[in-house]
């Protein structure tokens, strides 16, 4: 059987092909939806079991995360490590009252997480700083003069000093991005609760089992802002201790809406509607201020990545005809 190659990659065959192509693609289209059926029940039933499972397995790891910090505030530091640090006085020299507010804010409570981070401002530079002349002069090479190995070894140890600093910080922002983001949602849940007559107590504890598949971080704080309404003499000192211990903005408006509301009895759903406003607003605003920062982001990557090959694909055939010819 002869097949005429020419006939098959004429213009004609080529152009009925893809019409048929493009019928087929159409019909298939239109026929899919009649076919499938409505399956939005089942969706329906997959994404609530889903979201149940999801609910029950983060409300097991918040037990355990709150059992191991209840644990970490009645367990005490270690007595060798307590009894170096008062020795040496370091709680004056390397901490202060910002130092133990940047610790709560990054969720290390008690006296055990400010005892470790003082002993890891020591430590942390002398091991960086005898590694660091251990590997300068055992690897790089002799004929380099030691002033500049030493000085390779002390930077490393400045680093290692500033380490704990900043790895504590990391994780301040990494917080504090969690509750940005969980807040609107939890202040939205939360006036749903107020609303339907709870009190600002039990609306705490509910939107704390329910924000916690969000943020962790704030499931927490809610939880301990309801036991601090509990039993401290002052409300008002709770709704700042939540405040101070998140280091948000938002927190901090809906703080001062709470206190204000209590004061002078106006009603707090009101307070807490106007303020979920407010934060989704700011949530949409960071949000496009995020995307409109992109186009001078990828401005250097473009002209670094990007350019380049781009130019080496359109002037590279020029180049070698000329190379060829000359």
């Amino acid at each position: 059987m002869n097949i005429d190659v020419a006939s098959l990659a004429s213009r004609e065959t080529l152009i009925a092909v893809l019409t048929t192509v493009a019928v087929a693609g159409t019909i298939l289209t239109l026929a899919l939806p009649i076919l499938e059926g409505d399956r939005l029940k089942s969706r329906m039933k997959s994404v609530a079991l889903e979201r149940e499972k999801m609910r029950a397995r983060e409300r097991a790891r918040m037990a355990t995360e709150k059992g191991e910090a209840r644990a970490s505030l009645r367990n005490q530091p270690k007595h060798q490590i307590k009894q170096f640090v008062d020795r040496f006085n370091l709680a004056s020299g390397l901490a202060n009252e910002e130092t133990r507010q940047q610790l709560r804010q990054a969720g290390y409570r008690g006296t055990a997480p400010l005892y470790t981070y003082l002993i890891a401002r020591i430590v942390a530079p002398i091991v960086l700083f005898l590694a660091a002349i251990v590997y300068t002069f055992s690897v790089l090479p002799d004929d380099q003069p030691a002033i500049l190995k030493l000085g390779i070894s002390f930077g490393v140890g400045v680093v290692g000093f500033y380490g704990p600093n900043i790895y504590l910080k990391n994780r301040i922002q990494n917080r504090q991005v969690s509750i940005n983001r969980a807040w609107p949602d939890a202040l939205d849940l939360m006036l749903i609760c107020v609303e339907s007559g709870m009190s600002i107590e039990a609306a705490f504890r509910k939107v704390a089992d329910e924000i916690g598949i969000q943020s962790i971080a704030l499931a927490e704080e809610l939880t301990l802002t309801n036991a601090e309404l509990s039993y401290l003499g002052e409300r008002r000192k709770a709704y700042e201790n939540l405040a101070s211990r998140t280091g948000v903005d938002g927190v901090k408006n809906v703080v001062t809406a709470l206190i204000q509301a209590e004061r002078y009895g106006t009603p707090i759903g009101q307070a807490i509607r106007v303020m979920a406003e407010e934060n989704r607003e700011q949530r949409t605003q960071a949000a496009e201020k995020k995307a409109a920062s992109l186009p001078p982001k990828l401005t250097v990557p473009m002209i670094l990545f990007f350019l380049p090959v781009l130019f080496a694909v359109i002037i590279g055939p020029a180049i070698i005809q000329v190379l060829e010819n000359f």
